[in-house]
């Protein structure tokens, strides 16, 4: 021990704690670490004879939590962040990991909190865990819908009319209709509008009409 640590043990000073002992926090979890966590606990769900009522509950913060992953970037460094990754990593494996050391018998039919068994305990915490996902997935993807939603009413007010259910607006004068073809008729017998026989019966100008033979 040197004259600097004792004079610091006299003096109730914490000695200089060097480099090499300082303590070094993990990194967070990354997009992949928390994929991987899901997905170990779906398995641990699928293995195991778990009651139907627990994996519902588990499937559906799963999946929320899943479907958050893509935005975890955006919310690096929030409390909505340390929730999915917590729950992930944390908070789902770790309730049902705690009900599946316990013998089934005890865990469906001895009360342990008041009135309620480790069955019901888990439910319980399994129905806020998904709760509380479920509220950081609406807080995730509501500017992306607030941003579709602008953007839905700029095409309608740019390209369509909203009293008329959305119809296009087309300038006749910006829009002309294409004109009619031209016929060559130096005759001037035939008309745009008409075929040019009007009756299966009547010849085509400047036809002879057949006559039919005498005796028939």
């Amino acid at each position: 021990m040197g004259f600097g640590d004792l004079l610091d043990r006299m003096l109730g000073r914490a000695p200089a704690t060097p480099d090499t002992e300082r303590m070094v926090l993990p990194a967070p979890p990354t997009a992949e670490d928390v994929y991987a966590a899901l997905d170990q606990t779906q398995g641990l769900l699928t293995s195991s004879a778990l009651p139907s009522v627990v994996v519902a509950r588990a499937m559906r913060v799963i999946d929320t939590a899943r479907d958050t992953v893509p935005r975890l970037k955006r919310i690096s460094g929030s409390d909505l962040g340390y929730t999915v990754m917590a729950t992930a990593t944390d908070y789902l494996p770790e309730a049902i990991g705690s009900y599946q050391r316990l013998p089934r018998r005890y865990a469906d039919t001895r009360p342990v909190d008041g009135a309620k068994t480790s069955l019901m305990v888990l439910v319980d915490q399994l129905d806020l865990l998904g709760l509380a996902l479920d509220r950081v997935f609406d807080a995730v993807y509501r500017d992306d819908a607030r941003e579709l939603v602008a953007q839905g009413r700029f095409i309608a007010e740019k390209f369509g009319s909203a009293g008329s259910g959305g119809a296009l607006r087309i300038d006749a004068e910006a829009s002309p209709l294409p004109s009619m073809p031209q016929v060559d008729d130096p005759t001037g017998a035939i008309s745009p509008l008409t075929p040019p026989h009007a009756s299966p019966h009547t010849p085509p100008p400047g036809a002879t009409p057949l006559t039919p033979p005498q005796g028939i």
